[in-house]
């Protein structure tokens, strides 16, 4: 009699099969759904895709023929290739830290000096770039850049001529680095600005009785309190700096020669101007190695000095 009342009991206070806990888990899933699917189509199928074409020689006419490991070796007497990863790796030693270094002096500047109408003006200024379009951008710098350009126009009264800046070699470098540095410096500064505002600010006023300067707080406060957003904003610029495209194709066209020609290029190069998606492949999927080889070691070296701290 008490088994079966027991049994009555559980089978009265059993939960119904769609609870408001599936349900709201059901809503998550639905939510997130759109993406999962556009990912999975734009990101992890044409990744596996391009691991498929980098073994075969594909013109995207013809049916790819199965070539092995041709196309990879082909990388290691390929001299524009080696050119273009030399100047890749250039991009990054040079735009990462002025990315980080600038954006975090600026957004430290804001949080302690500007924080009224003009600072928020400012950050919406910086911010701009970032949302242009980069050929849009590029194309402006581009004129800036001319010989006759507004940039000689004005170093034009204080010396005889211009430099030719996207004729040089080491120039069109640096304009290429300086339009990338220039466009993605807002949307760190924003970044970096909320993680400054998070630090906390009896550290701050504690140190400033203690009588430490301007930079003594932001080295030894500000900067430790960012490190978890210093690593993103690495990460983030690491990544962009392998895959610059735009601005070169819009700015030097990866000229003059190889001079700011870089791996993306080279992969547009090979697979839209010379139809070699085969081989377009395998430089892709040499730079996604890359990219996740640096980003790994730079896990673990973020890791190492956290614990020794």
């Amino acid at each position: 009699m008490n088994t079966a009342e027991e049994r009555g009991r559980t089978t009265a206070y059993k939960k119904p099969f769609w609870s408001h806990q599936r349900k709201q888990a059901m809503y998550g899933v639905l939510y997130i759904l759109p993406a999962c699917v556009i990912i999975t189509a734009f990101c992890i199928v044409t990744i596996f895709m391009a691991v498929y074409y980098s073994f075969t020689e594909y013109n995207m006419i013809n049916e790819p023929q199965f070539v092995g490991l041709k196309n990879y070796a082909k990388l290691f007497t390929d001299k524009t290739f080696w050119a273009a990863m030399v100047n890749t790796v250039k991009y990054v030693v040079i735009t990462v830290p002025a990315q980080v270094c600038i954006s975090l002096g600026l957004a430290a500047f804001l949080a302690e000096k500007l924080q009224n109408r003009f600072g928020n003006f400012v950050k919406s200024v910086m911010f701009i770039p970032y949302i242009i379009s980069g050929i849009a951008a590029s194309a402006v710098w581009s004129i800036l850049f001319k010989r006759d350009g507004l940039i000689n126009v004005v170093l034009g009264t204080v010396m005889e001529k211009g430099p030719n800046w996207l004729g040089d070699r080491k120039l069109a470098f640096i304009c290429v680095c300086i339009v990338v540095v220039w466009k993605s410096l807002g949307y760190f500064l924003i970044i970096y600005y909320a993680g400054v505002m998070g630090v906390s600010r009896e550290q701050h006023e504690a140190a400033l009785c203690d009588g430490a300067t301007a930079l003594q707080r932001f080295w030894y406060i500000t900067v430790p309190g960012v490190k978890p957003i210093t690593y993103m904003v690495v990460t983030l610029s690491i990544i962009n700096a392998f895959q610059a495209f735009d601005i070169v194709y819009q700015l030097t066209y990866g000229g003059p020669g190889t001079a700011t020609m870089t791996v993306a290029y080279v992969i547009y190069q090979s697979a839209f101007k010379d139809w070699k998606m085969g081989y377009a492949s395998a430089l892709a999927v040499i730079l996604l190695i890359l990219v996740l080889t640096v980003n790994l070691i730079q896990d673990i070296f973020f890791k190492e000095r956290t614990k020794r701290r």
